[in-house]
């Protein structure tokens, strides 16, 4: 291991949140016996204990392997299984059990298919459509190598909002997404954001990797420019020592002013803090949309 490796200490607005909170078991359990997967166990995501005491959750469809090896994500790269045809139904069973009204679907990358997993979107949009209409239906989607067949699929199923994360500035792309395209990532969502569907589009930023002010100004208004209507805005923490190192991490204030700066640039709804995830409180930012 090497210097740039090791973990910095945490700064003190980062050591507020208790992994295990009253509750967080029932849902835990309730996932595991359906044999769910979702992205707050298989990304260590720090707000996991505070959604599961909710009884939410993000749905992680397609397996818990990823064909793909960034450099900031805790899932494991690993040659995948087959899609389970019966993921969608069970999925309905826990949002029943869940009660929830606003669902969230992500996957791991799927580069081994030829649809990049779109179908199973698809099947598991339409599942839960056929159980209540009335739902939400928010998927964080892979960018399906820049096909634009498997985002028709998608958009023709009308989930209420597309979600592609942009994850960093451009500038850093060949260090923490050398299997991505930053262009090819905007093309995702401008194909969504600007198709006859009323979906809206959302993408989000890990901030403390080295990224400069201006940089992540830039990446604003290129979001803006395919107009994508929510931003999220997080710090990167480094899930395990084989990831990437933290560079920096940014004051509560900073992201406030974040906050600012994008919300002049038009975006529906901002959500931004150091423990500010793609998901976290998706229902609630969902609901605060400005037009």
């Amino acid at each position: 291991m090497t210097k740039n490796n090791r973990r910095k200490r945490l700064p003190d607005w980062l050591k507020n949140k208790d992994l295990l909170q009253q509750g967080m078991h029932t849902t835990k359990n309730l996932l595991q016996g359906l044999d769910l997967n979702t992205v707050c166990q298989e990304a260590r995501c720090p707000n996991i204990g505070e959604c599961y005491a909710k009884k939410t959750a993000t749905f992680m469809i397609l397996g818990n392997n990823c064909t793909r090896n960034c450099k900031f994500c805790a899932v494991e790269s690993a040659p995948p299984t087959e899609p389970d045809p019966e993921e969608p139904e069970r999925i309905l069973a826990a949002v029943k059990r869940l009660k929830l009204k606003h669902v969230v679907i992500t996957s791991v990358t799927r580069d081994d298919l030829p649809d990049g997993g779109a179908e199973q979107f698809v099947k598991t949009i339409k599942k839960l459509r056929s159980y209540d209409d009335k739902l939400t239906i928010e998927i964080l989607t892979p960018d399906f190598q820049h096909q634009r067949k498997p985002l028709e699929k998608i958009i023709a199923a009308r989930p209420d909002i597309f979600n592609h994360n942009i994850e960093t500035v451009p500038e850093l792309y060949s260090e923490v997404r050398p299997e991505a395209n930053y262009q090819g990532s905007l093309q995702v969502l401008a194909t969504v954001a600007n198709s006859p569907a009323d979906i809206l589009t959302k993408s989000g930023l890990m901030l403390g990797l080295g990224e400069t002010e201006e940089q992540l100004y830039q990446v604003f208004r290129d979001l803006r420019e395919v107009n994508c209507d929510i931003l999220t805005l997080g710090q990167y923490l480094q899930p395990t020592r084989a990831n990437i190192a933290v560079r920096e991490y940014i004051n509560p204030k900073k992201f406030q002013e974040y906050k600012e700066q994008a919300l002049t640039y038009g975006f529906k709804a901002v959500a931004a803090g150091p423990h500010v995830r793609s998901s976290y409180l998706a229902e609630e930012l969902s609901q605060n949309i400005t037009v």
